[in-house]
């Protein structure tokens, strides 16, 4: 297996050494309940100039197991070279929005919050953030320098790390809302579209935390 790593980052750093890379990725864009919700991560040189053990775990989040997940979100959570920050937007403005704007909304939001974090911490211009997003579209009203990348979360580490954050986080939203709305089972599938998540959707119909423009759900509430 390949695995990200901080090549990038050094790269960048190497040619302007004031740069903040913030790297930047999203969880639940498919699922057809709860919000979708976003990360941004950054790293001092401090922490990825020093090879630790589980490097091989700073990697696309959907290749980890659900404990690897959790061990390495304690490890960012831990660590003082390491500062992140996510954002969550609601199923209600997915609707209303779509999801692809929805997603977009929730990384400036989590980038805004990261920089005003580590804005207590260190002292950097604003022309020396540069964004790494996951996916082909940039961030809209952000005035800092951003980069695309396709499949970014399998080839910058700071990205498998946004991945890591956004995917732990939204999971226990998820884990959370099960207890109000127990008969969908949300704490198994996470609102994505599993047998058993539709099964459970056509015998009880759609609940607050439904997309309901996506397809499975919006056939439901037509019928309605």
């Amino acid at each position: 297996m390949f695995y990200p790593n901080f090549k990038k980052e050094r790269e960048l750093k190497k040619q302007n050494n004031e740069i903040i890379t913030i790297g930047i990725d999203e969880a639940g864009r498919g699922p057809l309940a709860g919000p979708v919700v976003a990360a941004a991560t950054f790293f001092s040189s401090d922490f990825y100039e020093n090879i630790f053990d589980e490097q091989d775990l700073i990697r696309d989040s959907k290749t980890l197991s659900e404990k690897q997940r959790k061990e390495m979100f304690r490890l960012f959570s831990n660590n003082e070279h390491c500062f992140f920050s996510v954002a969550e937007v609601s199923e209600k403005i997915i609707d209303r929005v779509n999801i692809r704007q929805a997603t977009l909304l929730a990384m400036r939001f989590a980038v805004e919050e990261l920089l005003e974090k580590i804005s207590q911490e260190l002292s950097f211009q604003e022309e020396n953030v540069l964004l790494l997003v996951d996916g082909n579209t940039a961030i809209p009203k952000l005035k800092y320098q951003q980069l695309n990348f396709i499949k970014g979360d399998q080839a910058i580490s700071s990205i498998a790390a946004a991945s890591i954050c956004a995917k732990v986080t939204r999971d226990r939203m998820m884990e959370s809302y099960h207890q109000k709305f127990s008969q969908y089972g949300f704490d198994k599938h996470k609102g994505y579209g599993t047998k058993q998540h539709l099964d459970n959707l056509a015998k009880f119909g759609p609940c607050s935390l439904h997309r309901k423009t996506f397809a499975p759900v919006k056939k439901l509430v037509s019928k309605v």
